[in-house]
C-alpha cells in the first residue's frame, strides 16, 4: 500500500470524524432550538411513564365491593358471606334481601357485581343435594369478572370441602383420611416471574419501551418537518461535502439523538423501575447491549420517516395515531400466536416488537444476553437497514435541494443581467 494511498484513506477518515462530530453538534441545536421537540423529548417521556406507573400502582385489583343477595338466612349461608368477604378479591359492602334492589345497586354503581344465595341452601347441603350459588359480575371490565369470580369459587370451595369433610367424619373417616378422600390429587400453582400476578408490573415496562420508541419518532418527525417548511431540511451545511459524507452526517445525527436519550433511559428504566417495584431480575449490562440497537434502529427510522413529513404536524398525527396499533401487535397486551401472522409480521418494522419480548425476559425471568440472540441479531440487522435507507434518501434529498438551489440562483441571475423592458424600447427606437 502506497504512502499516498494511506494519506488519502487518513484524510478521508479525518473528514468523516470532523462531518459527524459538526453533524452531532449541529443536531444537538437544532433540538434545543426546538420548544417542540423538546417538550416531546424531555416532558412526555418524563410525565408518560410517570403517570401510567401511579395509575397503575396498586398492581391488583382488590376489595371489590359486592352486594350479597341471602334468601336462605340461615347458618350456612351466612358462613358463605362470612366466607366470600374473608378471601382478598372481594368486600361485602351491602346485604339486601331481594334480587332486584341488588341490581338496583349494580346499575347505581354501588357495586361491582351481586352474589346470590338460594333458599334452601343449607336444606340441600344436609340432605347431601347439590346447590348453587348464583353470582353475577361485569364481565365488560375483565379485570373485575376476573377477580369477583376467583373469590366466589374460593369460598365456595372451601365451604363445600368442608360439609363434604364433615360428612365422612360422620361416617366413622378421621379427619386426615376425610381430608384425603376429598383431594387425593390436591393442585399447587406457582406464578412464575410475576408471583403477585400484578397487571402493572406485566404491562408497564414494556409499555414504558413503547413511550420511548414512539415520543423518539414523533420528535425527529417534528424536527424534519420543520425543516421542510423552512424550505432546509439540515442536511447541507456550507462548506462541507455532505454528498459524499452522507453516512456520517446521519451517524453524527443519531449520535445527538442517543446522547440525548440516555438520560430519558437512566430515568424510566432505572428510576421509575425502582420508585414503583417493577421486575429487575436480569443484568443490566445485558439490557444496555439490547438497548443500543433497539435505539439506533428508532433513530434511523425516524429519520426515514421523518422525510415523509412536509410540516411538523402531520409527524404527531401520523404516529400518534400509529402508536396505540404498535401497543396491540407488540404482544404486550395481546398473546403474539393469537395475533394473524401476517399483521404480526408487519409489526416488526417496529423495533419495539422484537426488544419487547427480549426485555421482558432479561428483566422478569433473568435470563442472560445469549438467551435472547435471535432478537438482539434482527434488531442488529435493522438498526444496518435502517441505516442504509436513512443515508440514501438524505442523499437523494441533498441532491434535489442542491439542484433546486442551483435553479434559483440562476433565475435570480438571470433577472439581475436582464436589462429593464423600458431601456430595451429606448435603445430600439
Amino acid at each position: 500500500m502506497s504512502i499516498r494511498y494511506r494519506k488519502n484513506i487518513k484524510d478521508k477518515f479525518i473528514e468523516g470524524l470532523d462531518l459527524t462530530w459538526f453533524s452531532l453538534v449541529d443536531e444537538l441545536k437544532t433540538i434545543v432550538k426546538d420548544k417542540g421537540a423538546m417538550l416531546i423529548f424531555i416532558l412526555a417521556v418524563c410525565a408518560y411513564p410517570l403517570v401510567y406507573s401511579i395509575a397503575y400502582m396498586n398492581n391488583v385489583v382488590r376489595d371489590i365491593p359486592i352486594t350479597v343477595v341471602d334468601l336462605d338466612h340461615t347458618s350456612s349461608s351466612r358462613q358463605m358471606v362470612k366466607m366470600i368477604s374473608a378471601t382478598k378479591e372481594i368486600s361485602v359492602s351491602q346485604e339486601v334481601g331481594s334480587l332486584h334492589e341488588a341490581r338496583q345497586m349494580f346499575w347505581d354503581g354501588d357495586s361491582k357485581g351481586v352474589i346470590m344465595i338460594p333458599e334452601w341452601f343449607e336444606k340441600d347441603l344436609l340432605k347431601g343435594n347439590q346447590t348453587s350459588v348464583s353470582v353475577y359480575c361485569d364481565a365488560s371490565y375483565f379485570l373485575i369478572y376476573k377477580e369477583t369470580l376467583t373469590g366466589t369459587i374460593q369460598a365456595s370451595g372451601t365451604l363445600s370441602a368442608g360439609v363434604e369433610i364433615k360428612r365422612m367424619m360422620a361416617s366413622g373417616s378421621s379427619e386426615e383420611q376425610a381430608m384425603l378422600q376429598r383431594d387425593p390429587m390436591p393442585s399447587k400453582f406457582y406464578y412464575l416471574y410475576n408471583p403477585s400476578a400484578a397487571y402493572g408490573s406485566g404491562v408497564m415496562p414494556g409499555v414504558i419501551l413503547i413511550i420511548l420508541q414512539q415520543t423518539l419518532l414523533v420528535g425527529i418527525g417534528m424536527i424534519g418537518g420543520a425543516g421542510k417548511e423552512r424550505r432546509n431540511n439540515q442536511e447541507v451545511k456550507p462548506g462541507l461535502k455532505v454528498r459524499r459524507g452522507m453516512f456520517s452526517v446521519i451517524f453524527g445525527k443519531g449520535l445527538a439523538y442517543f446522547g440525548f436519550y440516555m438520560v430519558n433511559i437512566a430515568f424510566t428504566l432505572v428510576y421509575i423501575s425502582k420508585w414503583f417495584g417493577f421486575p429487575n431480575k436480569g443484568s443490566f449490562v445485558d439490557v444496555c447491549i439490547l438497548l443500543v440497537p433497539f435505539l439506533f434502529s428508532v433513530i434511523f427510522l425516524g429519520m426515514l420517516i421523518s422525510m415523509m413529513f412536509r410540516r411538523r404536524e402531520h409527524s404527531i398525527m401520523v404516529l400518534v395515531f400509529i402508536s396505540p396499533i404498535v401497543l396491540f401487535l407488540s404482544g404486550l397486551s395481546w398473546p403474539s400466536t393469537s395475533i394473524p401472522p401476517l399483521l404480526y409480521q408487519i409489526s416488526h418494522i417496529f423495533p419495539s416488537t422484537s426488544m419487547i419480548p427480549a426485555f421482558m425476559r432479561i428483566r422478569t425471568m433473568g435470563v442472560s444476553i445469549s438467551d435472547v440472540r435471535p432478537e438482539l441479531i434482527f434488531m442488529m440487522y435493522q438498526m444496518v437497514f435502517y441505516f442504509i435507507l436513512a443515508a440514501v434518501g438524505y442523499k437523494i434529498s441533498v441532491i434535489r435541494q442542491v439542484k433546486h438551489h442551483n435553479i434559483r440562483m440562476a433565475e435570480i441571475n438571470l433577472t439581475v443581467n436582464q436589462p429593464p423592458q423600458n431601456e430595451m424600447e429606448t435603445e430600439t427606437m
